[in-house]
C-alpha cells in the first residue's frame, strides 16, 4: 500500500502519492473535502485514477486510434498520455510544498520518442493550492508536448452550482457538435464531455451554494481551452485547463515546443473561498 506525502497550512492540508502518476488524492480545506476520489478504483495499479488531480502530459484527450505519426514513424499513444500512470521521483518536501520528477526513459521513448525532464511543483496556501510544471529539453530537436489538470472536484447537488468561465462557445466531444454556453449546464445528460475554446481570460469560477464556497481556476495565457467533464449520478465534476484541445500532437493546433537545450514552466492555482467572501 502505497502511503501519501502530506503537506500543511493553515486550515487546509493535501495529500499526494508520487507513485501513482504524482496524484493529488485529497485535498481538504477547513470541514470540506474539495476532491472527489474512487478508492476501489486507485486501489487496482493497472486502471487509471479516478479522482484527486490527475497529470495530462504529453497530451490532453486522445488521439484517434491513439496514433501518432512523427518522423516517419507510427506511435500509439494512450488517452491523456502517460504521466498520471507513472512513478514520480521525490525532489524535495517542505510542510507546506512538495516537488517532484520525471524523466524520459526507455518505456516512455516507445510511444513518445522525445526526451524531456518534468519538474512539478505542489505549493500549499491556506485559502490556495499553487502547481507549476517546469518542462525542459535536453535534446537537439524541439519538444512538442500538451500539459494539463484532470481535477475531480467534490459535489453533492451539481443543481447548486453557479459558473462564471471564460467561454461563449463550447464542442460536444462525443458528438462533436457546436453549442454555446448561456452560464449553465444541462443535468439531464447522462454524459457531459465539453471542450470549452476560445478561451476570454484566465480566470474560471465554480461556487457550490450547498457547501457555501467558491473554487477559481486562474491559468497561464498558454492554457488555451477548458474542458467540462461529469457523469450523471456520480459525486463530481472536472474542470480541466489544458494547454491544447484534443489531437494536437497530430494538428498542431496549440501545441506548444520547447526549443532545444531550454525549459518552459506553466502554471495553475485554484484557489477556494467562502462563497460570500470577496474573490
Amino acid at each position: 500500500m502505497v502511503m501519501p506525502y502530506t503537506l500543511h497550512a493553515e486550515h487546509a492540508r493535501l495529500e499526494v502519492v508520487p507513485e501513482r502518476g504524482g496524484l493529488i488524492t485529497r485535498w481538504r480545506w477547513h470541514d470540506h473535502e474539495l476532491l472527489y476520489l474512487d478508492r476501489e478504483r486507485f486501489a487496482q495499479p493497472e486502471l487509471s485514477v479516478r479522482g484527486g488531480i490527475p497529470l495530462l502530459f504529453p497530451i490532453c484527450g486522445n488521439l484517434p486510434e491513439n496514433l501518432f505519426h512523427y518522423g516517419g514513424h507510427t506511435y500509439v499513444l494512450k488517452q491523456h498520455g502517460f504521466a498520471r500512470d507513472v512513478p514520480w521521483q521525490v525532489l524535495d518536501q517542505q510542510s507546506d510544498g512538495l516537488r517532484l520528477g520525471l524523466r524520459d526513459s526507455e518505456a516512455t521513448r516507445q510511444v513518445y520518442p522525445f526526451a524531456f525532464q518534468l519538474t512539478l511543483t505542489y505549493q500549499l496556501r491556506a485559502n490556495a493550492l499553487g502547481i507549476s510544471l517546469e518542462v525542459a529539453n535536453p535534446a537537439d530537436t524541439p519538444l512538442p508536448f500538451s500539459f494539463g489538470l484532470h481535477p475531480y472536484f467534490a459535489v453533492n447537488d451539481k443543481r447548486q452550482l453557479s459558473f462564471d468561465l471564460p467561454i461563449h462557445a463550447m464542442v460536444d466531444q462525443k458528438t462533436q457538435q457546436p453549442l454555446t454556453f448561456a452560464g449553465a449546464f444541462d443535468w439531464r445528460a447522462p454524459e457531459l464531455d465539453l471542450a470549452c475554446r476560445p478561451l476570454h481570460g484566465q480566470r474560471a469560477q465554480v461556487c457550490d451554494r450547498q457547501q457555501q464556497y467558491c473554487l477559481t481556476l486562474r491559468y497561464d495565457p498558454a492554457f488555451t481551452t477548458l474542458v467540462f467533464w461529469t457523469v450523471q449520478g456520480k459525486p463530481y465534476y472536472c474542470l480541466e485547463p489544458w494547454t491544447a484541445p484534443r489531437n494536437a500532437l497530430n494538428t498542431g493546433v496549440d501545441l506548444l515546443r520547447v526549443p532545444p537545450q531550454s525549459h518552459i514552466t506553466l502554471g495553475v492555482e485554484i484557489a477556494v473561498a467562502a462563497a460570500n467572501a470577496p474573490q
